[in-house]
Formats: structure tokens, C-alpha cells, sequence
């Protein structure tokens, strides 16, 4: 799951973020209150896993959101980032959804329009719904099952919205045979072939092969209803048409976005929904530290994007309000990755040199030390998916002998791979994220005493996708090391890293692979892991695959990331949710009054 959080263009370098750290160390260990009792807040990490001030919540009011980012598009098949797929659970359903309940339990699937969870035959590859009675569009019309299929069929239509997670296709069409709904010949447009509609309540999932993940597909944003009349195709982010207990009511792309009630939504219909606020609000920012003062101010009450606030503001925070605060573990891993493509790191002892050669206290520091950037991590598989054993797995002592960097060690790795002088490489990193302009000169100050000469390339995060996602541009740009983090999908080995891992994801444009991974074994583990049905089995292939990538030195892991965010006085029902990575659960906030 990709996140954005546009901060600016301002470098911060490690020297700086050491002094940020030590003032979040001094606040989080006990400056300040941590009650919140003289401005009504909860208290610090009172939303962290649990739920905060549930008892208090009113209905009506309006919930203010603000954010640096806008999504990536508000439409249910395009959409990637994590804040959208949490938000817009407000404006559209799916058969299934994420638990609203904190914590681990939130990452479980519970029904939404379909009267319970998936009747499962055919030795997991036939799935079976039945929608519930009630569930309507904003204009009142049912929806029916094939709403449901024509909105799954839309992830086909790559050519027109690309963007979003192609999960079910992959799935339902592995060879690629249906066109999807524009470029359907079918009268009705809804030819795919793996999906039954046999009436209005009933829906059929035929999988050609099991994938033992394949409810957790269906509880994405992508696995929402869209009515073909109401199908805008590319200009649908605009205006989506309403399936949950908001609507749009105005859009301004990168300005602001107003969600008021859908009077057709039922409460009975939906037994995941609870929509206490009347209307919600986003309110678009051009830099972090402008949005932050308007949360401390009292002006907003949540910060959309869920990625912690910024140095500056976090400090204050931390001083002054620290019962606005949580500091929840989220499901990202922050790390380096070397594209081998890129000499010398086609070799794995030239990729174990910059390991051993790094400083993992610095580049720890750099993102913000241990309260605001995380622990130091050692594998790349994050503590939320089964599988993770967080710090008991560090292959390269990360954590331990090795954390402030090996030399020696680096040093004998560089012989190994025909290096022994050194070499030089370049690191691309994105000029949005100050805390990753700062991870990159910590590598670059740490590797200079190994003889590795680093360039820092900035490149317009915005531009992602064609920029490091280009194989071919990363090769001719030379970015030996790409610096990135990654969040699982849903949670599990396949939500997390099939993208990143499985050789069938190298693509020429979007690519997440960056390592070029290409691993008969890791592809094999994969394909034995969606056909494994119980959960024990799943989490032992979990953690083989992780070996595997860890074996391969394909990544520096920097930290398992934790975050500072915000929470107003205001807001009543609020916990941080395993199902969106430690982000709140958007779903049922409310305030502690109608004003």
C-alpha cells in the first residue's frame, strides 16, 4: 500500500533530525501532560489500539480533515493510497469489509452488503454472496449483484483507470482473456466469465485457482459497486455515486472535498456504519507545517494521509498537547532497495557492503528516532502481517552487533564482489520527504568510509511511478540504491510483498519491484502459499519467503515506522486499526458534540 505525504521541498539532514529526536525522546518519556486534562483530550496513545471517548459520541456536526495530499483519485477502482481506501468507506460499500474495531481485530473481514461472509466450495475456488435486503444508491435505487460485478469488471479497464490494486483480476482472469467493461462486446457489458449473477441478491465468484486470500481481495475499495449509468470512466474520481452513508456534495482537486448525507442510505442496511457527523470536510495544504498548526489550533480535527506530523510540528505537539496524541506501530517498512540491474549491485556481496556499511542509529535518527520513526528494522516483513518476527530475525545484526554500522565487515563484502576500493552509485530519493532526504545523506555520510561514493538524486515525488517505476529510467539514471516504504494491501505475505517480490510484477511503468527480483523459489513460495488454505501452513510460508529476501540482500530495512498523529478534542469513537496500517478508522468518528 503506497502512502503520500507532500511536506515540502526543504532538506532536513540527519544532524537536524538528531535534535528533533532527542526533543521526542525528552517529551514522549515525560514532558509534559499526558492527560490532556486541561483542553478535554483523551490522553497520549488513548486511541492506540483501543478505543478513545466512545461513550462521549454524538450524533451530527461536521468532522474536519485536513491534508497535504490529495488522494491519488477518489474513484474506487483507481485509488491506491492508504487514506483513501480508509476514507472512502464513507461514500462506498462492498460485499465485505475491515472489522471497525482496534487494532489487530480491525484487519479481520466482516460483511457489509452481503448478508454474511463467503459460502466457500470447490476446494476454495468457488465464493458465494447474497446481498442484504435495503442497500441502496444515493438515489434510492437497489443495488443489485451485478452493480456489484460491473464495478469488479472496471479493474480490467487499465487502459482508462489505471491506478488502483489489480488484485482481482489477476485472480479471477490470470490469463488476461477479458478486455474488461469498456471494450466488452456483451449487451450488458458484464462478460466476465468468472463472476455469476444468477438474480439481483446473489453473486458467484469462480476462481480458476484457489488463493487463500481472495475475501480479503473482495474487502478492498476496488471490490466496490459502481452503477453502469452512473460510470464516468475516467472523470468517476470527481464524483463517485454513493453506496454508503455519504455523498459527494463538492470537489476541488487539491483544494477541498465536502461529503454530506445520502438521505437514501439505511442504518438497518448497513451494520457497519454508524455516520455520526452530518457532513465531512478535507481541506487540501500546500505544506505540512501550515496543516499542523491548524490541527494544534483547533481549525481541523484529523490529518487525513495518517503519516505523522512533521518535525516541527510533532515538538510542539509532544510539549504542549501530548494528550492530542497517539503513536501507534504502523504497517510500514522503510527501507533502501537495490535495483540489480544497476552494477555493481548485480552482485549480493556488493548489496551486503552498503548493509554492513550503513549506520542504522543514524538512518533510525534520521526518520525520527524511536518514538516518531520506529524501531530499527532488521527483515522485511512488518509486525502486522502473519508471519513477522519482528527483531528476532536480524540476519545482519542490524539491531544488535552491528547497528552502528560493520566496517570491517563491509569492507571484506566489497573484496568479495570485485569492489575492494569502493565504487560509486546514485540514490534516488523523492524531494516531497524531508525525512527521506535525510535517511539518504545519513547512507552517504556512512558509506563514504567504506570507499562507496554516493550521489543524492531528488526527483519529483509526484513523478513516482514513471521515475523509479521505470526500469529502464532507473538503469539509465543509475539509482543503485531507491529509497521507499511499503505497507501491506491487507495483511498477509501476498498483501505485502507479492508486488514488491514475485518476478510476474516487474512491470515497465508503476513498477514496485525495484529489486528486479527474480527468484524461482521466492515465485515458487508464492504459488504455494495462495493455495494453502489454513492459517498455520500460511504463516510458516510467511516467513520462508521473508528468509528468502533477506537472504538475497535485496533490501536495507531503515525501521518498522511509527508515527505521531493528531487527534482533536472534539473527536469522540476514536482507535487506530490494523486493517489501515495504524491509522485511525475513519469509518465511525464522531464528535463529542453537534457544534
Amino acid at each position: 500500500m503506497t502512502t503520500q505525504r507532500t511536506s515540502g521541498r526543504a532538506k532536513r539532514t540527519a544532524a537536524a533530525a538528531a535534535v528533533v529526536a532527542a526533543l521526542l525522546t525528552t517529551a514522549a518519556c515525560g514532558g509534559g501532560d499526558d492527560g490532556g486534562s486541561k483542553n478535554g483530550a483523551a490522553g497520549f496513545d488513548a486511541a492506540n489500539n483501543k478505543v478513545a471517548q466512545a461513550s462521549q459520541v454524538k450524533k451530527g456536526g461536521t468532522l474536519r480533515f485536513g491534508s497535504v495530499q490529495d488522494a491519488d483519485s477518489w474513484d474506487t477502482t483507481r485509488g491506491y493510497y492508504g487514506f483513501m481506501w480508509d476514507f472512502s468507506r464513507y461514500y462506498s460499500r462492498q460485499l465485505v469489509t475491515n472489522k471497525t474495531a482496534p487494532g489487530a481485530a480491525g484487519a479481520e473481514v466482516t460483511p457489509d452488503l452481503a448478508t454474511g461472509v463467503a459460502k466457500v466450495t470447490d476446494d476454495g475456488k468457488t465464493y458465494t454472496y447474497t446481498l442484504r435486503d435495503g442497500v441502496t444508491w444515493e438515489d434510492g435505487k437497489p443495488i443489485t449483484s451485478k452493480d456489484v460485478k460491473y464495478g469488479i469488471e472496471r479493474v480490467w479497464a487499465q487502459d482508462v483507470l489505471s491506478g488502483g490494486p489489480t488484485y482481482l483480476k489477476e485472480v479471477l482472469d490470470p490469463k488476461g482473456e477479458y478486455k474488461g467493461p469498456y471494450k466488452d462486446k456483451a449487451a450488458d457489458h458484464l462478460g466476465l466469465k468468472a463472476i455469476d449473477t444468477p438474480d439481483d441478491k446473489t453473486i458467484v465468484f469462480h476462481l480458476p485457482e484457489a488463493n487463500s486470500d481472495f475475501e480479503e481481495m473482495l474487502a478492498l475499495t476496488s471490490g466496490s459497486p459502481v452503477r453502469q449509468d452512473k460510470d464516468t470512466k475516467s472523470k468517476y474520481g470527481l464524483h463517485p455515486f454513493s453506496s454508503g452513508p455519504y455523498k459527494f456534495a463538492s470537489y476541488a482537486p487539491g483544494k477541498d472535498l465536502k461529503l454530506v448525507r445520502n438521505e437514501n442510505w439505511k442504518a438497518s442496511s448497513d451494520p457497519v456504519r454508524k455516520a455520526y457527523p452530518d457532513a465531512i470536510t478535507i481541506k487540501f495544504f500546500s505544506n505540512a507545517n501550515d496543516l499542523d498548526q491548524r490541527l494544534i489550533n483547533g481549525d481541523l480535527d484529523i490529518d487525513l494521509a495518517q503519516t505523522g506530523m512533521s518535525p516541527q510540528g510533532r515538538t510542539a505537539a509532544l510539549k504542549q498537547h501530548k494528550g492530542n496524541l497517539d503513536n501507534p506501530v504502523s504497517g510500514y517498512v522503510r527501507y533502501a532497495v537495490f535495483p540489480q540491474s544497476v552494477k555493481p549491485f548485480d552482485n549480493v556481496h556488493c548489496r551486503k557492503a552498503v548493509i554492513y556499511g550503513a549506520d542504522h542509529v543514524s538512518l533510525q535518527t534520521a526518520r525520527g528516532g524511536p518514538v516518531a520513526g520506529g524501531d530499527i528494522g532488521t527483515n522485511m516483513l512488518p509486525p502486522s502481517v502473519p508471519g513477522a518476527e519482528g527483531q528476532k530475525y536480524d540476519p545482519y545484526e542490524l539491531a544488535g552487533a552491528n547497528k552502528n554500522g560493520n566496517a570491517a565487515k563491509a569492507k571484506e563484502e566489497l573484496k568479495a564482489c570485485g569492489k575492494p576500493n569502493g565504487f560509486s552509485t546514485t540514490i534516488a530519493v523523492r524531494n516531497n520527504k524531508p525525512v527521506e532526504v535525510a535517511t539518504a545523506e545519513s547512507m552517504q555520510a556512512a558509506l563514504k568510509k567504506i570507499g562507496v561514493n554516493v550521489q543524492i538524486d531528488q526527483y519529483d515525488g509526484a513523478q513516482t511511478p514513471g521515475i523509479i517505476g521505470s526500469p529502464a529510467n532507473v538503469k539509465k539514471k543509475n539509482y543503485g540504491i531507491i529509497i521507499m516504504g511499503w505497507g501491506p494491501d491487507f495483511p498477509s505475505v501476498q498483501g505485502y510483498g507479492l508486488p514488491l517480490w514475485n518476478s510476474k510484477y516487474i512491470l515497465e511503468s508503476g513498477n514496485n519491484n525495484y529489486a528486479l527480483i527474480k527468484d524461482k523459489t521466492i515465485d515458487g513460495l508464492f504459488g504455494q502459499y495462495v493455495k494453502t488454505l489454513d492459517d498455520g501452513g500460511k504463516t510458516k510460508i510467511a516467513t520462508e519467503i521473508n528468509h528468502k529476501v533477506m537472504e538475497g540482500a535485496y533490501y536495507l530495512p531503515f525501521v518498522y515506522e511509527k508515527f505521531i498523529n493528531w487527534r482533536s478534542d472534539r473527536v469522540a469513537n476514536i482507535y487506530t486499526s490494523n486493517g489501515y496500517s495504524g491509522m485511525y478508522d475513519f469509518v465511525n468518528l464522531g464528535l463529542k458534540s453537534s457544534k
